[in-house]
């Protein structure tokens, strides 16, 4: 029922008997994973990188005062015809009231994109959809995925190699090979910037999504943002490549 220009549209289900089925407009370009992390697609160009990016973005803080979306992730970022993402698949959503910021509800989200306070069985708001964003966003820049089990020098996550190149101002290292070094610098470290800020531990160190979209329109200059305390504990000895930690309640891990 939510009608917003960005949001891939319902127009139709089916709840007839055994079938279920929910029909959705056509996305021309099937969703932003199968031109990351695919072999059979050409690579995205920095600029339509940047520019989905920013998309994400926008359109959060379109609706994120009245929506924690709860599965931010490539796969449920669908692109049109001009390749401007839509978000999809609300199955996890939660619905907020106007007045309300916070809300208490059950475990949920992609192993990977999830924020820290999940763990903590405590209301979460809507700052666990920008951590899932910052790790997107390192996706979009690497062409890689995040929680995929790789050495990168004394670090076997992803996002824990970056956040140290991010301090130390390295971010060339952190561009899609694919590219080719093609990308514009100034887009490049503010990008990096921008995803090592969403996934700040302290949901209070995270931009909210109007503070993203300014960071990435160039309107105000991130800051060096300090390396999460929880990827400390990863440099130098993990060869898990995730963090483990046990969910409120659940008996399960992630």
């Amino acid at each position: 029922m939510i009608q917003q220009t960005n949001l891939v549209r319902l127009l139709g289900f089916c709840a007839e008997g055994t079938r279920r089925l929910l029909v959705y407009e056509y996305m021309v370009n099937g969703s932003l994973d199968s031109h990351l992390f695919s072999d059979n697609s050409s690579a995205l160009s920095w600029n339509l990188r940047y520019r989905i990016a920013a998309g994400i973005a926008y359109l959060q803080e379109e609706c994120n005062d009245c929506i924690i979306h709860c599965d931010i992730k490539p796969e449920n970022i669908l692109l049109d015809a001009e390749f401007c993402p839509k978000i999809a698949d609300f199955g996890m959503a939660k619905l907020l009231k106007r007045e309300c910021s916070t809300a208490l509800t059950t475990f949920r989200g992609t192993i990977g994109y999830l924020a820290p306070e999940w763990l903590s069985g405590q209301a979460v708001t809507y700052k666990v959809d920008v951590y899932s964003f910052g790790i997107v966003l390192f996706e979009i820049i690497s062409g890689r995925r995040t929680s995929t089990k790789m050495r990168f020098g004394n670090h076997s996550y992803f996002p824990s190699y970056a956040a140290v190149q991010v301090n130390e101002g390295e971010v060339s290292c952190l561009l899609d090979g694919r590219l080719e070094g093609n990308a514009n610098a100034k887009e490049l470290e503010v990008a990096c910037r921008v995803a090592c800020w969403c996934i700040q531990d302290d949901e209070n160190h995270r931009p909210s999504m109007g503070q993203i979209v300014r960071m990435l329109e160039g309107v105000v200059h991130p800051e060096v943002p300090p390396i999460p305390a929880s990827f400390e504990h990863l440099m130098g000895h993990d060869d898990s490549g995730m963090y483990f930690a046990q969910v409120p309640g659940s008996g399960k891990q992630c």
